[in-house]
């Protein structure tokens, strides 16, 4: 068409002129709506795209051909132009998991108060008001990481399941083993039984993506299987008061309930994540989701696979990171380490002659950031072996070997003063919310697991913020500003010291049937 143009100069000149009256007519229908109609029908009406050849095929390589994957096919400008070569290579090893969950009975009625029919309906088959034990299901995803059929997915995805079925994207369907649980990282593993091998995919390394890398989401969210989202990382090491052990991937990549379990893929096809939970003010996804990253879950995976159990090293001290304001008091001009708070008597710190106030510079060599860092690094050491700090005593450096021993959460938080559980049922009303401390009662009268630590909501007003927010009543809330709570006068506290900060809004972290999540309440409602 542009010889013939050129070609003829007056011909073109011609056509210039009938495509601006064309033009001038299509924007007039267009403020009529019309034009975005034929829009939309000459997009459906387009032909597909002519296919362009995959890029040349690289050596090969011993693994197995879903290990060596090769990334999307790109555009000249380096643009992805399309994920569905890597979506379909990745998917047949994500998995829907469903678990049965035995709910025992939250409540009695008086028969006496119903119509004569439903008064005989329920004395005949509702055991005369008595409620009944009845099963939930639940559904969350997972993905296959040996083709031998280990599954690796959530911990609050399966925590009190009876049975876990998985089924894959072929159809195939499989009851599931659990083989062991992390609750400190919220990781689980299981492991099923296929008459062949099954499809499965490969970890990658978190700590090589960059902030603005492409991400590939994989999932089942709100029972949707097979469902794929893309999106970008937003932050790493993003901590969100989850426990000392993983500094999440904040991921835009859409992620709803039923995601918790899905992995987070690279442009490879690696799994560098696993979906974990989101941050919701409206209860749906807003374009913030955490995922644990793959270095963290494939070390835990590890263990769980060759004893069904997290073990963690123990140092035995109490630590807070060195702030600037604690580096200046003491004449460092670097706010790294950690420091001593308190020594626990008999541990293994005290041993190796730690004492309150040193501040622990580096473990094995290897420089310390925080207190985080330093829990994180002594916790990845087997017990019984040996380690060497590097401490600042008085402004001099010191070195001290210390055996690391066996961590135990429970004893440790009796040594802190901090009781596992509540002693006595509590009860309050905070923000629409009313609120009750999970003690052996609240737990057999709402159905809740042994895995589940925090504050019970057993109303919501229905005109509160919390109930716009989706919380309902069975709801846990776990945490208030990243501080764990047990009670409600400890939810009542932290709301009233956010208040007294000035902030308007409390961020609040709780768990229910659909998996753990961020919630931020308006403040001022009780």
């Amino acid at each position: 068409m542009n010889d013939d143009n050129n070609k003829n100069p007056e011909k073109f000149g011609t056509k210039k002129r009938l495509l601006a009256a064309v033009s001038a007519a299509a924007l007039l229908l267009g403020g009529l709506g019309v034009f975005g109609l034929m829009d939309l029908q000459s997009a459906a009406a387009a032909p597909p795209q002519a296919h362009i050849a995959p890029p040349p095929a690289r050596p090969a390589a011993p693994p197995p051909q879903e290990h060596r994957a090769t990334p999307p096919r790109m555009l000249e400008n380096g643009a992805p132009f399309s994920f569905a070569d890597l979506v379909e290579r990745v998917s047949p090893a994500v998995v829907t998991v469903t678990v049965e969950e035995e709910m025992q009975p939250s409540a009695e009625f008086d028969t006496e108060d119903l119509p004569e029919p439903f008064r005989n309906f329920f004395n005949q088959f509702g055991n005369g008001g008595q409620m009944r034990p009845h099963k939930a299901i639940a559904m969350g995803s997972g993905f296959i990481i040996d083709k031998s059929g280990y599954i690796v997915t959530n911990n609050h995805v399966v925590a009190g399941g009876k049975k876990i079925t998985v089924k894959l994207q072929d159809g195939r369907q499989f009851d599931a083993h659990l083989v062991g649980t992390d609750k400190d990282t919220d990781i689980a593993l299981l492991k099923v039984k296929a008459k062949g091998p099954l499809p499965a995919v490969e970890f990658g390394d978190d700590r090589q993506v960059r902030v603005g890398d492409w991400v590939i989401a994989v999932g089942n969210p709100f029972g949707l299987s097979n469902t794929v989202t893309a999106g970008i990382i937003s932050s790493i090491g993003r901590n969100i008061g989850n426990g000392p052990y993983t500094d999440f991937l904040q991921i835009d990549a859409p992620i709803n309930r039923g995601n918790s379990g899905g992995p987070t893929f690279d442009l490879r096809g690696r799994v560098i994540g696993m979906n974990s939970m989101i941050y919701s003010p409206s209860g749906g996804s807003v374009g913030i989701g955490f995922a644990i990253p793959s270095s963290t879950v494939h070390d835990v995976v590890n263990q769980l696979q060759a004893h069904g159990h997290v073990s963690r090293g123990y140092l035995g001290v109490n630590i807070q990171s060195v702030t600037p304001e604690i580096a200046a008091s003491i004449g460092s001009k670097e706010s790294k380490g950690a420091i001593v708070a308190s020594v626990v008597p008999g541990g293994p710190a005290a041993r190796a002659g730690f004492m309150q106030g040193d501040i622990v510079l580096a473990i094995n060599g290897k420089s310390i950031e925080d207190s985080r860092d330093l829990t994180r690094r002594v916790a990845g050491i087997p017990a019984g072996a040996n380690a060497t700090f590097t401490i600042s005593r008085n402004g001099a450096a010191k070195t001290l070997t210390a055996k690391i021993g066996q961590r135990d959460d429970q004893k440790i938080a009796l040594n802190n003063g901090q009781p596992h559980a509540p002693a006595a049922a509590t009860t309050g009303e905070a923000m629409g919310l009313g609120l009750a401390a999970v003690t052996p009662d609240v737990r057999r009268e709402y159905g809740l697991n042994n895995a589940v630590n925090g504050v019970l909501i057993t109303k919501v007003d229905p005109d509160s913020d919390a109930a716009d927010k989706g919380l309902q009543t069975g709801d846990v809330v776990l945490a208030i500003a990243n501080k764990p709570v047990h009670t409600p006068e400890q939810v009542k506290a932290l709301i009233a010291a956010a208040h007294a900060q000035g902030r308007s809004t409390v961020l609040m972290l709780v768990t229910g049937n659909g998996g753990q999540r961020f919630v931020a309440l308006k403040i001022g409602q009780g």
